[in-house]
């Protein structure tokens, strides 16, 4: 009884010492987000910028994006470049920017075809713009990857509560089973 006693408190004693670790998490949604032009069309290209992120570099992601923009700069300000898909309906998207120390959510709003676009020289009024979808040449296709920093990222709070969970449960099982392997001698 006296090898479950230990088990049990030696989980919970884990338990309590590695609490502080999951409210330590970085604060999700800290900062802002901006999209020029504000209601991008259809195929149309967008700029961003995020203020609230420190480190120098981070990824925007979005399903109304052909690829992932790339963020870069500094002093808590990065911007990036992207394209809206051609074939998106109007209507509001959810854009995800991964930094150093944080994530922001927000969500773009994607106008009608012709809302927020330059007319260009030679292109009649309501005619498609044909995305081509920017090529990361090499990497073999880790491009992704060099845009996220690693080196300070961790689990986040479900991934440290799910193995504290599983610890205490091995915990748990091993006492068991050191209580039935002394009870069978």
């Amino acid at each position: 009884m006296g090898s479950l006693r230990l088990t049990f408190c030696t989980g919970i004693l884990a338990c309590t010492a590695l609490a502080p670790a999951a409210h330590a998490a970085p604060a999700a949604d800290a900062g802002s987000v901006s999209v020029t032009p504000a209601f991008p069309a259809p195929g149309s290209d967008v700029s961003l910028q995020v203020r609230g992120c420190s480190g120098q570099q981070g990824t925007a992601t979005s399903a109304a994006f052909v690829s992932d923009a790339r963020l870069t700069g500094g002093q808590g300000t990065l911007s990036g470049e992207t394209r809206v898909r051609s074939s998106l309906e109007p209507g509001l998207y959810d854009v995800r920017i991964t930094c150093a120390d944080s994530v922001i959510t927000r969500k773009i709003t994607v106008g009608g075809k012709g809302a927020g676009q330059s007319q260009e020289p030679g292109r009649r009024p309501g005619a498609d713009a044909t995305p081509v979808a920017p090529v990361h040449a090499g990497g073999g296709g880790t491009a992704h990857f060099a845009t996220v920093a690693t080196s300070e990222s961790g689990p986040d709070t479900g991934q440290e509560v799910t193995g504290l969970a599983l610890a205490g449960i091995a915990a748990v099982a091993v006492g068991l089973g050191a209580r039935r392997s002394r009870r069978d001698r």
